[in-house]
């Protein structure tokens, strides 16, 4: 037989690390995401209050530069420590893990893999061709201004705030549909991953991609990546120290990243062809 909780749920129903955590019942907040549209929604939602609440008051105080970045770290790493717990509901230290369904689809089936494969290609695309059309945009003249002078911007009568808070929003939202999509495809997800060692690692794609391009950190996430699987299969103890090097590298010696770098040479093979 099985055991029913205080709200009348079966124990068995609940998700494994409920059960394993012996919980009886849901947390208020889980609530609903058995249905595909809120769980949806959620994603969405979530991470982009958070992201306004927080952009709200940082960039009201006008913190920028490297102590954004600490600040946000630092959250980041407290989020961390908060997630392991296991009484917050979130699984503590094993996470979440064992997902069997997407929609009442098998996700560990060939098709629902191949699937959410392609539906990840496919946002990834429309994220770089929007990113594009938004950087060429009013909107993204104005961000390309804040960047470069905001202060002269700010005399010009632009409220800069609303800005850097939409853009900052927005990348929220990103980040969390690239999580939604990243968790059912490798099949668990535990708080480790809010590690600052992986903020780290994003900012070398970026750095080895290229700074200030859009196709510059695909380009760095790939070629990173690659080292990366190869390594920690044949020397996983090297990983770290190849990481440090590999931005040490990068910083000194090729700072516009690879993409910089074709640009560059495209540039002075132009000037050097006949007329």
């Amino acid at each position: 037989m099985r055991s029913i909780g205080h709200d009348g749920v079966y124990k068995s129903d609940l998700p494994d690390f409920m059960v394993f955590l012996d919980w009886k019942r849901y947390p208020w907040f889980w609530n609903g995401t058995q249905h595909f549209l809120w769980a949806a929604f959620l994603v969405v939602a979530v991470p982009a209050v958070l992201a306004f609440v927080f952009g709200y008051f940082a960039f009201r105080s006008r913190i920028k530069g490297v102590y954004f970045s600490i600040i946000t770290q630092a959250l980041t790493y407290a989020a961390m420590l908060l997630f392991f717990r296991n009484e917050t509901g979130f699984g503590g230290n094993n996470g979440f893990t064992d997902f069997k369904r997407i929609l009442g689809m098998d996700v560990t089936s060939e098709g629902m893999r191949t699937g959410l494969f392609m539906l990840s290609a496919a946002l990834l695309t429309a994220t770089l061709l929007g990113s594009f059309w938004l950087a060429r945009s009013r909107f993204g003249r104005i961000l390309t201004a804040i960047r470069d002078a905001e202060s002269r911007l700010q005399f010009c009568g632009y409220d800069t705030l609303w800005y850097k808070l939409a853009i900052w929003t927005l990348s929220a939202v990103l980040a969390a549909i690239a999580g939604a999509l990243y968790v059912p495809q490798v099949g668990i997800i535990n708080p480790s991953e809010m590690s600052p060692a992986n903020s780290i690692e994003v900012a070398i794609w970026v750095a080895v991609g290229g700074r200030g391009t859009l196709v510059g950190p695909l380009v760095g996430a790939a070629m990173v990546n690659m080292g990366k699987s190869w390594l920690t299969a044949h020397f996983p103890s090297l990983w770290l120290y190849a990481l440090g090097g590999l931005f040490i590298l990068v910083t000194l010696f090729l700072p516009d990243g690879v993409v910089g770098l074709v640009n560059s040479i495209r540039r002075k093979g132009k000037s050097g062809a006949p007329s």
